[in-house]
C-alpha cells in the first residue's frame, strides 16, 4: 500500500469513526471511552495492543449489531491516537435460523462500519463445520442445512417427553464448538467480546451443560463465559463425534489451521451498553448500519437458538398431543407468560406492542400455527409430523414410549411395533415400514438405531435456564433473555 493510499484510508476510517460517533449519546461514548480502557488493560497495555486479537460473533441479533458497532469504534479510536490498534475478528455461525436476510443486514452493517478492506479486520462464517470467508451471497451448503435438521432432531429426541420443553440444545453444542474454533483459527484470539449479561451467560453455560449430557459428556457447573473456553478445551473440539461417531462427522475444516490450544479470555462490555431498549438508538441501526430492524434475528425466553413463533408452536403441539389440552390452549399459555415477563421487566410499550403483533389475537392462532410451520419446514426441513414425534421421543431408552406414541398418533403402525423395534436393532425389515420410520421421523434407520440404544441422563438439580417444568417459561425471573425490544419481531417477511 502506497503512502498516499494508506493516508486516504486514515482519513476515511477517521470519517466513518466521526459519523458512528454522531450516532451515540453522552452516554455511549462515555461507556465507548470505559471500553477502550478496558481492551487496553486486557492488553497489557497500550504498547502492546497491536499484538492484541479480539473475536465477536455477529449472528444478526440487535446486540450483535451494537456490540460490533463499539468495537469498530474503539478499534478506529485507538488508531487515530496511537500508531497501531488492536485487530478484530467477527465471526457468523450458520445455524437454522440464519435466513438470507440475516445475511444481508450482516453485509449492510459491514459496508456502513468499512470493515471489509481493512486488514485489521476479519470476517468469517462458518457452513457445516468449516471456516470460510464472510460471503453474503453464499447459502448455506446442502449438507449444512442437513447437518442443521439432524442435529436439532437428535438433541430433541433425547429427553423424557415428560420433562422440560428442551428442544434446541443443539444449539448449544454448535455454537460451543463455534467458539472453540474461531478462537483457535489461523493464530487465535487473545479474547471474546460479548454484551451477554451474567444471566444470559449462566443460561449458555447451564444449556451446553445439559446439552453435552445428552450426549454422555460431563462439564462442571459454572456460571459466566470466564471458564468457558477452558470448558471446551477439556471437552475437545467436536461435541458432535462424541455421538454420532468420528466416520458420520468430520473434523472442522480446513484441517491443519486451528492451533491445538490457545488461552483464551473474556471481556464482558453488558455494563457499558446504555439505552439499549430506548427507541433512540434505532437511527443507529436504520440510518446508520442501513440495517432492516424487523430482520433481526430473535430468540425464545427459555432458549435462545429457537425463535419465539416455533417455540409458542411446539409448546401448543405439546398441550395437543401430550397433554390433552389443545393446540390454542398450550400457544396462548406460552404467549401469556411471554407478555408477561416483557411487563415485569418493564420494556417500552413499542416492544410489548410488536410481541402481541408477533404472536397474534386469539383468534389468528389458527394463522400463525400455519406460519410457524411453514418456518419450521424452510428453516429446519422439518414437517409437524417429525416435530411431533420429536415431542414424544419415542425411540430412546430401547424404545420405552414407542407404543405410547403409536398409540396417540398413529394406532394403524401398532401391529408393526415388532418390527419397528427389530429395524432399531438392526435387523432388516420391509421396505415399506423402514421409509415409514424415515418419514416420520426425519432420520435415518442407523440414526434411530443410535438413539434407540442412547440412554436419558438425569436431570440437573439446577435448571438450565429458569425454566418451570410444569410451566414452560419462568414468570418470575425479570432476567429472562430474549424478550427485550429487538427480540420479538414478526419475522415470516424475512423467509
Amino acid at each position: 500500500m502506497s503512502a498516499i493510499h494508506e493516508q486516504a484510508m486514515v482519513h476515511v476510517y477517521q470519517q466513518i469513526l466521526q459519523r458512528l460517533l454522531s450516532f451515540y449519546s453522552r452516554a455511549e461514548r462515555t461507556a465507548l471511552q470505559l471500553l477502550i480502557q478496558r481492551l487496553i488493560v486486557a492488553a497489557g497495555g497500550i504498547e502492546r495492543i497491536g499484538d492484541y486479537r479480539v473475536l465477536t460473533v455477529q449472528n444478526g441479533s440487535r446486540d450483535s449489531f451494537y456490540v460490533l458497532t463499539a468495537l469498530r469504534a474503539a478499534q478506529l479510536s485507538i488508531a487515530g491516537r496511537h500508531p497501531v490498534t488492536f485487530d478484530l475478528r467477527v465471526a457468523t455461525p450458520r445455524l437454522g435460523e440464519t435466513t438470507q436476510s440475516t445475511l444481508e443486514n450482516i453485509h449492510r452493517c459491514y459496508s456502513a462500519l468499512f470493515v471489509y478492506d481493512d486488514p485489521r479486520v476479519e470476517l468469517l462464517m462458518s457452513d457445516n463445520r468449516e471456516v470460510v470467508p464472510f460471503n453474503h451471497r453464499q447459502p448455506l451448503s446442502v449438507a449444512g442445512h442437513e447437518s442443521n435438521r439432524m442435529d436439532m432432531l437428535v438433541l430433541g429426541h433425547l429427553r423424557s417427553p415428560d420433562s422440560p420443553l428442551e428442544i434446541g440444545d443443539d444449539g448449544y453444542l454448535a455454537m460451543a464448538e463455534f467458539y472453540r474454533h474461531m478462537a483457535r483459527w489461523e493464530a487465535g484470539v487473545d479474547s471474546l467480546v460479548s454484551s451477554d449479561t451474567p444471566r444470559q451467560q449462566k443460561q449458555f453455560m447451564a444449556g451446553l451443560r445439559r446439552a453435552t449430557r445428552k450426549i454422555g459428556l460431563v462439564t462442571e457447573p459454572t456460571g459466566t463465559f470466564d471458564s468457558l473456553f477452558a470448558q471446551l478445551d477439556g471437552l475437545g473440539g467436536d461435541l458432535f463425534q462424541h455421538f454420532y461417531g468420528a466416520h458420520r462427522v468430520g473434523a472442522w475444516k480446513p484441517e491443519g489451521c486451528f492451533q491445538a490450544c490457545r488461552r483464551v479470555g473474556h471481556i464482558g462490555i453488558d455494563d457499558l451498553i446504555v439505552e439499549r431498549s430506548e427507541e433512540t438508538n434505532w437511527p443507529l441501526f436504520s440510518e446508520f448500519l442501513r440495517v432492516r430492524t424487523d430482520d433481526f434475528i430473535a430468540s425464545s425466553p427459555e432458549n435462545e437458538y429457537l425463535s419465539p413463533p416455533l417455540s409458542a408452536h411446539l409448546h401448543g403441539l405439546q398441550a395437543c398431543y401430550l397433554q390433552g389440552r389443545s393446540y390454542e390452549t398450550g400457544y396462548g399459555d406460552y404467549v401469556q407468560r411471554a407478555v408477561m415477563i416483557m411487563h415485569r421487566k418493564q420494556l417500552p410499550e413499542h416492544a410489548c406492542a410488536q410481541a402481541n403483533e408477533l404472536f397474534g389475537p386469539p383468534s389468528a392462532i389458527a394463522e400463525r400455527r400455519a406460519l410457524a410451520a411453514l418456518e419450521a419446514q424452510k428453516t429446519l426441513g422439518l414437517n409437524e409430523a417429525q416435530l411431533v414425534c420429536m415431542l414424544f421421543a419415542p425411540f430412546v431408552e430401547k424404545g420405552a414410549g414407542l407404543e405410547h406414541f403409536l398409540r396417540c398418533c398413529h394406532p394403524g403402525m401398532l401391529v408393526a411395533m415388532p418390527d419397528l423395534h427389530k429395524a432399531m436393532q438392526g435387523a432388516p425389515i420391509a421396505d415399506q415400514v423402514a421409509q415409514w420410520m424415515v418419514d416420520v421421523s426425519g432420520l435415518s434407520i442407523d440414526m434411530l438405531g443410535r438413539l434407540y440404544g442412547a440412554s436419558i441422563a438425569a436431570p440437573d438439580q439446577e435448571n438450565a435456564s429458569g425454566v418451570d417444568p410444569q410451566q414452560g417459561l419462568d414468570d418470575t425471573d425479570d432476567d429472562a433473555p430474549g424478550l427485550d425490544a429487538d427480540g420479538l419481531r414478526e419475522r415470516s417477511a424475512r423467509h
